[in-house]
C-alpha cells in the first residue's frame, strides 16, 4: 500500500484543551470504533458500549454546563468532535448528536430544580437519550402532531405514537412533545419521560438502507403518567422548545455528513495513490485528479459553513438561517462526494469489501433527518424574502 495516506484533519481550535480534547476523540475513534463499524453495521449491531465510553470520558455532554457534568466547550468544538465521530462510524456520531439534542431542553428551558435532579445523569452519568418530535403523519409538518398530553392531578397521562426515533427502545429518556392545547404550535408541550416507563413500548426498528447499527422505531405511548415536575418550560412552550432544538441539532448533522465525507475522500485518495492502471497510479489521470479536488474543496466549504455558523450560537447571535444553510450543504455535499468516492474505487467501490458503498446509503439519511433539505430550503427563504403569502 501506499506510504501517502491522508493525514489526520488539521483543524482551527481555540484553546489547547480543546486540541487535547480532539486528540482523545481522534484516538478513542481508531481504537474503539472505526474497527469494528463494518461487521457492526453489517449486522445491524447497537454499540452501546461505546456510548457508555463516551460518557465516562465526558464526551456525552461537552456543550453543556459544567456545574451538572457538562464539558462547557463551544458549539465550535462540540462539532468538531462529532466530525470525527461520524467519521470513524455514523451510528456513533449521530447519535451523540441525539442524545445532545435530548437534552437540550432541560438544560435550555427547565427549572433548576429539575436540571440538578436530571442533568448530571443525562450528562455524565452513563445514559443515553432520545427526541421524540415526528410522528407517522406529522413528519416536516411537526406542528400537526396529535400525541396528548391530559391533565390527571399533578400528573400528565400521555398517549399516542411516536415515529423515526433515532435510539428508540434503547434510550434512557426521552424528550418527548405532546399536544396539552389548541391545534397547531400554540398547543405543544415537552415533557422528560423515562425510558421505562410504564405504558411506554417500542416497536420493531425500522429496517434501513444504511446506519443498520442505530434502531430507529416507533414509540407508543399507552397512558404513560409522568409528573408535572417532568415537564420542561411551560404549558404551550413546546414547538418553541423544539424548534431552538433543531437549529442546534441542524449543526450536529452538518457536522456529521462532514465526517461521512472526509472518510469517503480519505479512502478514495488512498485507493487512487495505490491502484495502479495503465502503468501508473490512478491518481495520476486528471479526470480523478479533478474530481479529488472538487471533492476536498466541497468538504472544506461545509466544515467553514457550520463552523461560521456555531461562532455565532457560541456568540449569542441568531444562527437559524445559517444553521439551515449549513445542514443543507453540507449533507448535500455529502452525498454528492459519497457518490465519487464509490466511482473512483470503480466496481471495489461497489462492493462491502470497501466502506465507501457504506458511506454512500449513510449520506443519503442526512438530507432527510432533522427536516429535509427541501424544508431546510423553507427556512432559508424565510429569513430572506418572509413567510409566504398564499
Amino acid at each position: 500500500m501506499t506510504d501517502r495516506a491522508p493525514q489526520p484533519v488539521d483543524r482551527q481550535l481555540p484553546t489547547e484543551e480543546s486540541r487535547d480534547l480532539l486528540a482523545l476523540v481522534r484516538e478513542i475513534a481508531q481504537r474503539e470504533i472505526r474497527p469494528r463499524a463494518a461487521e457492526e453495521e453489517d449486522s445491524g449491531r447497537f454499540p452501546r458500549e461505546i456510548f457508555t465510553l463516551l460518557s465516562e470520558a465526558g464526551l456525552l455532554g461537552l456543550p453543556y454546563a459544567g456545574e451538572y457534568g457538562g464539558g462547557e466547550q463551544p458549539y465550535e468544538v462540540y462539532l468538531q468532535v462529532l466530525e470525527e465521530l461520524a467519521a470513524a462510524r455514523l451510528t456513533v456520531g449521530l447519535g451523540v448528536s441525539v442524545h445532545s439534542l435530548a437534552c437540550h431542553g432541560l438544560a435550555g428551558y427547565g427549572t433548576k430544580e429539575q436540571q440538578g435532579a436530571h442533568l448530571p445523569a443525562m450528562l455524565g452519568g452513563g445514559l443515553l437519550g432520545a427526541y421524540c418530535l415526528s410522528e407517522p403523519a406529522a413528519g416536516s409538518d411537526a406542528a400537526s402532531l396529535t400525541t396528548k398530553a391530559e391533565r390527571d392531578g399533578e400528573d400528565w397521562i400521555i398517549t399516542g405514537t411516536k415515529a423515526w426515533i433515532t435510539h428508540g427502545g434503547v434510550a434512557d429518556f426521552y424528550t418527548v412533545l405532546a399536544r396539552t392545547g389548541v391545534a397547531g404550535p400554540k398547543g405543544i408541550t415537552a415533557f422528560l419521560v423515562p425510558g421505562d416507563a410504564p405504558g411506554l413500548t417500542a416497536a420493531v426498528p425500522e429496517k434501513k438502507m444504511g446506519m443498520k447499527g442505530s434502531p430507529t422505531a416507533q414509540l407508543h405511548f399507552d397512558g404513560v403518567r409522568v409528573p408535572d415536575a417532568r415537564r420542561i418550560g411551560e404549558e404551550g412552550q413546546g414547538f418553541t422548545i423544539a424548534l431552538a432544538a433543531l437549529d442546534a441539532g441542524r449543526l450536529g448533522i452538518a457536522a456529521c455528513a462532514i465526517g461521512v465525507a472526509q472518510a469517503a475522500l480519505d479512502e478514495a485518495v488512498t485507493y487512487a495513490l495505490d491502484r495502479k492502471q495503465f502503468g501508473h497510479p490512478i491518481a495520476d489521470f486528471q479526470g480523478l485528479r479533478f474530481m479529488l479536488a472538487d471533492m476536498a474543496t466541497k468538504i472544506e466549504a461545509g466544515r467553514a459553513l457550520y463552523l461560521a455558523a456555531a461562532r455565532l450560537r457560541d456568540a449569542g447571535k441568531p444562527f437559524s438561517r445559517q444553521a439551515a444553510m449549513a445542514k443543507l450543504f453540507c449533507t448535500d455535499a455529502a452525498m454528492a462526494v459519497t457518490t465519487d468516492a464509490v466511482q473512483i474505487l470503480g466496481g471495489y467501490g461497489y462492493t462491502a469489501d470497501f466502506p465507501v458503498e457504506r458511506l454512500m446509503r449513510e449520506a443519503k439519511v442526512l438530507q432527510i433527518v432533522e427536516g429535509t433539505n427541501q424544508i431546510q430550503r423553507m427556512v432559508i427563504a424565510r429569513h430572506l424574502a418572509g413567510p409566504e403569502t398564499r
